[in-house]
């Protein structure tokens, strides 16, 4: 074993001399990576054997150079730059790959690697299509009123490819001419040139095809952004067999020669090779900047110059060749002969590095094999061992929660180890099952799948509401990190739909209350999350700590996406997704129509597009008016009236609730028994949004607290009344004992055990109708609590449990009404504000 790992370290190590020790020195090392990439030959789409490449610049300018030295031969424009784009920026950075995206727009830029990128404000993604696939599925208009359109213009140059006289220019615009026979300047760099009226032996036929894409802002001529790209193709129409093109030694006519007032005053022939072979056609490689060919103008005759032309191999030569004429008046241009030699020698070089890399692979890919089996053949098997064995095996693959185990598995294979018992198809990462979890709107479906070895949900989306979309997987991916968000794992796309790889839950808050109450089949939900001893209700009617905890987990949510100026807008219990994990837990969901405040924006607008679903909107919603945060809240009350009333909705049944909603017809007779809840739903229905409490006060409720924090409050507020005590006429007294009647319902004392009574009488004078003095029963018996007879521990029971119990069942509405007097008194107290953060 430690003799094959030995050897296949060893042979690593061969590999690395041979990719970095050379018989070249070290200065030549960018030529030898030059030379040997393939990728740069096929980038360029012409053979190395050739001399002469085909270059196009940024100025619409194609050029045609040698490869060696990138000096130009010839010249011609095409037309207008070959790239080009505008973004309409507020603030004034010339640098646009630095300024920032404002949040929730977007733009489309071509790369460096003429690849499609969209630029948006949670940074730069690439679109994964051409320029040309993207043309097609334009016009688009988006739901906010914005329009992108897009167009393609193709044209057609026929140019001499020995002298690089354009003969004639075809376009596919709708004109009159179609083909115009035009004779241009041309610029040479050794003024030689055919016969204007002589048909040239071999031409080139250049095809650029021209792409525009243009965004306008929403019901507006403004232009948002525009990208212009061309692509340029070639081909070599020949008459002859083709060979070494001599130019011969002829003057060129008048109307052919540069107007430039600088002339060479020498006259001498030179040879070159055409960069394509005969009837082929290659791409004309595109430079992405200006500066790249920014050493020369392309205006008449002028001097050699050096040009970098990037992915042009640098062929240095090894020996000058006396031989050749231009080859002694500059010793850096190499004979034909030696470049040959260097490219035969890098070939084989290269061929051997391929051959060598894929032994070692094989060899490394039956090293692992070997040593798997080995282990497997010295595994001992049991009377059980087929059993043993099998489940062994699937704990290599897949952990308990359909998660691939990394740990025991260090090569991933994904999508296929985990077991899916239904059909279905792989879409790149995917693998989308035909088993269908639930439905919604616009042809929207949820399906189970697999996604890179995870148990996923797919959703899956009509193509044509892509927009819907990515707007989704935007608010997923500024949102998806909080425990109270569904995560977001990936996306894939066919031609008819988008899928959409989300976090896998077992069932959704309305399937969980349904099935609670006993108004859903077993079957049609996930049985895992089906746990018999879990009650979401206590048999006074008040919620269990379990639902406490999923009703906190919406409300936490909520207040995350709202921190982030995300409104949901269709927040109902069908949106509310359970994950059981130590224990259940609620997750938002479903964020198709969400929507994101820029900047300091407080709503959408009076022409917000998109809706709620019936039945869970806010009154403003229906009536079309502005829409702000305070929409989900309307929302949250009545998902949260759902959850705490078995499924009931304080609108009424589903046909009359939209219309009781625009009149304010609310009933909250269900949770009158129950103060926090009615104060709480009380405010999150009010019909007016500016009155409706932020998500965050919700969250620090009443409703929401713990015994602990209950009996605290209690203490902590007599605390404070005590102070008030030495006063005269103390407003806040005042207003304390001012609800009495309600917190109380009467004489405290005639609630009570007659030993309870006897017992705190022992050490002081109470009055019996006084709220103040019930908050200081309730301090002194928490404070002193082991030093109380141990038929009165029984009596109140433990704390902090017994002691909610004991005084919340006598007196059900002490809690809200003393938590809104000291509200309103003592906010901003520091005191309280451990419960305004807890």
């Amino acid at each position: 074993m430690n003799y094959a790992l030995i050897r296949y370290l060893f042979a690593d190590f061969l590999l690395f001399l041979l990719l970095f020790g050379s018989i070249d020195s070290v200065q030549n090392l960018e030529i030898s990576k030059v030379n040997q990439a393939p990728a740069r030959r096929s980038l360029l789409s012409f053979p190395d054997n050739h001399d002469t490449a085909l270059v196009a610049a940024l100025d619409g300018t194609i050029n045609l150079v040698y490869r060696d030295s990138g000096r130009i031969i010839w010249s011609f424009a095409s037309g207008s730059p070959i790239y080009s784009s505008y973004q309409a920026s507020t603030s004034h950075d010339d640098d646009k790959e630095s300024a920032p995206v404002p949040e929730g727009s977007y733009y489309v830029d071509c790369g460096d690697d003429w690849k499609l990128y969209a630029h948006t404000d949670l940074g730069k993604v690439s679109m994964d299509m051409t320029m040309e696939e993207f043309i097609r599925i334009m016009p688009h208009v988006s739901e906010d009123g914005g329009v992108i359109l897009g167009s393609k213009k193709t044209t057609a140059f026929v140019v001499d490819a020995n002298t690089g006289r354009l003969i004639r220019v075809h376009h596919s615009s709708s004109t009159n001419e179609h083909s115009n026979f035009i004779f241009q300047k041309t610029t040479m760099k050794n003024e030689k040139s055919t016969m204007v009226n002589e048909k040239p032996d071999k031409q080139f036929s250049f095809t650029r095809t021209d792409y525009l894409l243009t965004s306008f802002a929403a019901n507006s001529d403004k232009v948002l952004w525009n990208v212009t790209v061309a692509d340029i193709d070639v081909a070599l129409l020949c008459q002859e067999p083709p060979n070494k093109i001599i130019r011969p030694s002829l003057p060129l006519p008048n109307n052919l020669r540069s107007k430039s007032s600088v002339d060479f005053d020498f006259d001498f022939d030179f040879d070159f090779n055409m960069p394509l072979s005969c009837q082929s056609k290659a791409v004309v490689h595109r430079l992405r900047t200006s500066h790249k060919l920014g050493s020369y103008k392309i205006h008449g005759k002028q001097a050699e110059k050096k040009v970098p032309i990037l992915l042009l191999p640098q062929n240095k030569p090894l020996l000058p060749n006396s031989n050749n004429n231009l080859d002694t008046q500059n010793p850096e241009i190499p004979s034909q002969q030696d470049v040959k030699k260097v490219n035969f020698l890098s070939e084989g070089r290269m061929a051997f590095v391929v051959i060598f890399i894929l032994i070692i692979a094989i060899g490394g890919l039956m090293y692992r094999h070997h040593t798997i089996m080995a282990a497997m053949l010295k595994q001992k098997p049991s009377s059980s061992s087929r059993r043993k064995r099998h489940r062994k095996q699937g704990r290599i693959y897949a952990n308990e929660d359909g998660n691939v185990d990394s740990e025991r598995n260090p090569v991933l294979n994904f999508n296929h180890l985990i077991e899916c018992d239904t059909e279905g198809r792989s879409i790149g990462k995917l693998f989308v099952s035909n088993k269908e979890i639930a439905k919604g709107s616009n042809g929207t479906v949820v399906l189970e799948g697999v996604y890179e070895g995870r148990k996923v949900a797919v959703k899956r989306l009509v193509r044509a509401h892509h927009d819907v979309a990515f707007k989704e997987i935007q608010n997923l991916i500024a949102s998806d990190q909080h425990p109270n968000i569904v995560r977001w794992y990936g996306v894939e796309y066919d031609h008819d739909f988008v899928y959409l790889s989300l976090e896998r839950c077992a069932c959704s808050l309305y399937d969980l209350i349904q099935m609670k109450k006993g108004g859903l089949e077993l079957d049609s939900i996930n049985r895992d999350i089906i746990m018999h001893d879990v009650h979401l209700w206590k048999p006074n009617g008040y919620p269990s700590p379990i639902l406490l905890k999923l009703m906190r987990d919406i409300v936490s949510g909520l207040v995350h996406l709202h921190e982030l100026g995300i409104i949901h807008r269709d927040l109902k219990p069908h949106n509310v997704l359970i994950v059981k994990e130590k224990s259940i837990c609620g997750k938002l969901s479903d964020m198709g129509i969400s929507r994101r405040l820029v900047g300091d924006m407080l709503s959408l607008g009076l022409h917000a597009t998109g809706s709620g679903s019936s039945g869970w909107q806010a009154p403003e919603q229906l009536l079309h008016g502005r829409q702000t945060r305070a929409i989900d809240l309307f929302s949250l009350g009545c998902v949260l009236f759902f959850c705490m009333t078995c499924g009931r909705h304080p609108f009424g049944d589903h046909l009359e609730r939209d219309v009781n909603v625009v009149k304010n017809r609310v009933n909250l007779f269900l949770v009158r028994h129950i103060p926090e809840a009615f104060d709480l739903f009380s405010r999150l229905l009010n019909p007016n949004p500016e009155l409706r409490p932020r998500a965050v006060d919700v969250l620090h409720h009443p409703l929401f607290w713990d015994s602990e924090v209950r009996m605290s409050f209690l203490r902590d507020t007599s605390d404070r009344v005590e102070l008030e005590d030495r006063e005269c006429d103390s407003v806040l007294l005042r207003e304390l004992e001012s609800k009495g009647s309600v917190a109380l319902g009467g004489k405290w004392d005639e609630k009570m055990e007659p030993e309870f009574i006897n017992n705190i009488g022992r050490y002081r004078r109470y009055k019996y109708n006084g709220v103040r003095d019930l908050l200081r029963v309730i301090r002194n018996k928490l404070n002193h609590y082991r030093e109380l007879p141990k038929e009165i521990q029984e009596l109140l029971g433990g704390v902090p449990e017994g002691f909610n119990d004991y005084f919340g069942s006598r007196f059900p509405k002490l809690l809200m009404e003393v938590y809104n007097v000291m509200y309103h008194y003592c906010k901003d107290e520091e005191w309280f504000y451990k419960y305004l953060e807890h």
